[in-house]
């Protein structure tokens, strides 16, 4: 689950990561109010979406124009710049040529920046572990920096059992070439960010700039916090922060059901169970010359109905021309999975290729199942068979 960055520094100040003061507005006036409650003589208005790259961003409307983050110098231009993105469609890198309509902005204090640097909290996968990444290269994504100039990217590897030391923070700080009361003012807000990251069950944390001021503060400039939502059932406060407004449709339906679900831009949705299974389907998929609709899990323990509500998102996307269903019953009987196929074809009133690939527990009755269904589904005996047969049938069917 993704937050916005005026909620995210809200989180991180209450564990001792310096932010500057600021305020949300929903309306023009609620920004002048703020703003004058903050007082001058800099304000910064960010537009607030579930997106990096903001500054950088156009509007739709004005696509020569101002970004997304604008530095005023008084009131009446805080009010009009609210104004000019309020209700209005943001394009950055990160949200494609969509955009995302901005629904509120965040005022801020504005501040004498004379570095900005990079730090972020992620679990990495190779070690299994938590890990604190930091860069001179703060306001630049942390991926072109990686490519360019990987000696730049300082790392922490963190042990669970004793958690990160003031040792840790102190190396980065040195390793980033903070000085005197900078180095401690580094190590509080490090400290301070891991122990958020772990309590509150985050999966990634990530500052970007953090900045040292002409007085020689470290202050977060933006915050990004990301969270598993395995773990959200602990913490109703975060979950409360969800702004579905700022996610897909069909994944937000999709989590409603149970369903793993991410749309892709291909032509062939996807019926799994199983993450790696899912990651292989949509491998085969590419490797017969075909692009992927959509990854989806409906996970071991899948009824009929989930199923069936699996094949209704999939088929929500205007893009698929083609279904591939690769299940390997363990857990899932291939028999459930059959039924829920035929329901959810028969209410949908299916109209594209359908592949099925049924493996495992109650095999044979699943594909009883289908075989006398008496709807058009092609049954495959194995994954490359199955990818083969859905993207020949695409290719036939336009």
């Amino acid at each position: 689950m993704n937050i916005h960055e005026y909620q995210a520094k809200e989180l991180l100040k209450k564990y001792g990561v310096a932010v500057l003061q600021g305020g949300v507005a929903y309306t023009p006036s609620e920004a002048e109010t703020v703003a004058k409650e903050l007082g001058g003589p800099i304000w910064v208005v960010k537009s607030q979406i579930h997106a990096g790259g903001r500054g950088a961003g156009r509007f739709k409307n004005d696509p020569n124009g101002k970004g997304g983050v604008r530095v005023v110098k008084s009131v009446d231009e805080v009010k009009a710049d609210t104004e000019a993105m309020l209700g209005q469609t943001l394009v950055t890198k990160q949200t494609g040529d969509a955009g995302k309509e901005v629904k509120r902005v965040y005022i801020e204090q504005g501040c004498d920046i004379k570095r900005e640097l990079y730090l972020g909290l992620l679990v990495d996968r190779a070690t299994s572990r938590v890990t604190m990444m930091a860069s001179t290269e703060g306001g630049m994504e942390i991926e072109e920096v990686a490519e360019k100039n990987p000696e730049k990217i300082l790392k922490a590897v963190i042990d669970p059992a004793t958690g990160m030391m003031p040792f840790h923070a102190r190396q980065l700080a040195f390793g980033l070439g903070l000085e005197g009361k900078q180095v401690n003012a580094a190590v509080k807000f490090m400290l301070a960010m891991y122990r958020a990251f772990v309590e509150l069950d985050c999966s990634i944390v990530e500052i970007n700039p953090m900045v040292v001021t002409g007085e020689g503060e470290v202050l977060a400039l933006d915050a990004k916090m990301n969270f598993d939502d395995n773990a959200l059932f602990r913490h109703k406060d975060v979950s409360e922060l969800r702004d579905e407004d700022e996610e897909d449709p069909a994944e937000l339906e999709a989590s409603k059901h149970e369903l793993n679900y991410i749309k892709l831009d291909g032509k062939i949705g996807c019926m799994v169970n199983g993450a790696g299974l899912a990651m292989a389907t949509m491998d085969i998929i590419k490797l017969y010359g075909s692009e992927p609709a959509n990854f989806l899990d409906v996970g071991g323990g899948a009824t009929k109905e989930r199923v069936t509500q699996a094949f209704k998102i999939i088929l929500g996307d205007k893009n698929v021309e083609g279904i591939l269903v690769n299940i390997f019953g363990g857990i899932m009987r291939c028999d459930i999975i059959a039924e829920g196929v035929i329901a959810a074809a028969k209410e949908v009133s299916l109209a594209v290729p359908l592949v099925v690939r049924l493996e495992g527990t109650n095999v044979e009755l699943g594909k009883k199942i289908l075989a006398e269904s008496g709807l058009a589904i092609t049954a495959a005996d194995n994954l490359a068979d199955a990818a083969e047969k859905v993207v020949k049938a695409v290719k036939e069917a336009a």
